[in-house]
């Protein structure tokens, strides 16, 4: 996503192999935004968006050396590729300036505003296109130039001003998107891969402004007759690839991130459930339903079904007593409230598969209560990981209420008054 020109082809073969690398990254890019870009094509973030990647592409591409040879050779005009990556380098920084003008603190901007300064930078950018083609049709380059371009033809009248021009519209766009991108990574509320997309675009567009430097500092050197073309030919390009695949990277990381992270909370749930499916296994009778090619998410619904399913088999033989005792012995324990839920449900649910395997209705008398069960299946199924803790809350839970001191009272997490426990109100 950087201006990257004939002249920014390197001498050497790994800076020519490296304008394809980030052509591939920004290609990549480019096919993972495209689906919501046609979607939502009415969105114009989107569609800055899509130029944006669009043109730094066909850049990469058509600032190939082999692509420039080919344009000159076909048309038959020396150096006719120069105007036309130059042209493609302003379409490219007026996308930037875009993007910026359309979302503004994080947000799609359609305010009269943002429309009359959209038709702002259409105009100023597509006058710019106009003058640099008008300027190489004055200009008198007859000798072709691949590599060096820029500095070759510095001094050379109108194609010094043409030069000036792409380069100043070029670092116009990217000073005020670079400060833009960096004030947008300090609003507050922003999803954590979003904030790290923007930093990867920060950190790119900041990059081109070393590209913008070193041109600038190798043509002004050509004026005063000095030989700083190296920073032309080496440093520039290099500053090029670099921050374009720095920016093709902040436009995969939030959906790529986003797409990993999901995927992964997924499995990690469908994993944590196993040990409660497992359980299950001898209320339903059968394994569950297991297929091969069905997506993680299918996999995890088909699992929770299947929990589920068992689990209102089972809640005729649930003691509703036990769980009461169960989770006031969690709470003497120390366990916070939720822990201690989650305990007393899986020692309840224990219970519940021991009376069903002796066909024995559980011998609590109050009503079942399936609500917690059927909606925290994760917490009971991660609590089964700790048989020990569930062990001791069955232990204490088991001692009669009437062997429990008067004075035992139950310890609200951050709460510093004492309340009595169940039990020990049932006993007075």
């Amino acid at each position: 996503m950087t201006a990257a020109h004939p002249d920014l082809a390197a001498s050497i073969t790994g800076l020519q192999i490296s304008y394809w690398l980030p052509g591939l990254v920004l290609t990549a890019a480019l096919v993972i935004k495209l689906p919501s870009i046609l979607k939502l094509w009415r969105d114009p973030l989107l569609r800055a968006v899509g130029g944006l990647l669009l043109f730094a592409c066909a850049v990469f591409a058509c600032a190939a050396p082999s692509t420039i040879a080919w344009t000159n050779r076909v048309t038959g005009v020396p150096n006719i590729a120069a105007p036309w990556v130059y042209s493609l380098i302003t379409a490219l920084s007026a996308s930037w300036l875009l993007l910026v003008v359309h979302w503004r603190n994080g947000l799609t901007d359609r305010s009269a505003e943002t429309r009359r300064a959209t038709r702002w930078v259409v105009w100023v950018y597509a006058g710019v296109v106009v003058a640099l083609w008008t300027l190489f049709a004055l200009a008198d380059v007859p000798v072709e130039q691949i590599r060096d371009l820029d500095t070759y033809y510095a001094s050379t009248p109108f194609m010094r001003e043409e030069i000036l021009l792409y380069l100043l519209a070029q670092a116009v766009a990217c000073s005020i998107t670079t400060r833009l991108v960096w004030n947008w990574i300090r609003t507050d509320g922003l999803d954590g891969w979003l904030r790290w997309g923007l930093r990867f675009l920060g950190v790119g567009f900041a990059t081109n402004l070393l590209f913008s430097a070193a041109k600038f500092t190798a043509v002004v050197a050509r004026w005063t007759g000095h030989d700083l073309d190296w920073l032309n030919t080496n440093i520039a390009p290099s500053a090029a690839c670099i921050a374009a695949t720095l920016v093709a990277i902040g436009f995969i990381v939030p959906h790529a991130g986003q797409y990993l992270q999901e995927r992964w909370l997924v499995r990690r749930r469908h994993r944590s459930l196993r040990p409660l499916a497992r359980l299950m296994r001898t209320v339903a009778g059968s394994r569950e339903p297991l297929a091969l090619r069905a997506t993680p998410e299918m996999r995890l619904i088909r699992r929770e079904t299947y929990i589920r399913d068992a689990l209102l088999q089972l809640s005729r033989f649930l003691d509703e007593d036990l769980r009461v005792r169960a989770y006031d012995a969690a709470l003497a324990l120390g366990h916070e409230r939720g822990r201690a839920q989650a305990l007393a449900a899986a020692v309840t649910l224990l219970d519940a598969v021991e009376s069903e395997r002796s066909s024995a209705p559980g011998a609590g008398t109050g009503e079942p209560d399936t609500t917690y069960l059927l909606q925290e299946i994760q917490a009971v199924s991660e609590v089964l990981h700790s048989p020990d803790e569930i062990k001791a809350v069955r232990a204490r839970a088991a001692v009669p209420a009437e062997s429990m001191s008067t004075h035992e009272y139950r310890v609200f997490p951050g709460d510093d008054s004492r309340t009595p426990s169940r039990n020990a109100g049932r006993q007075r």
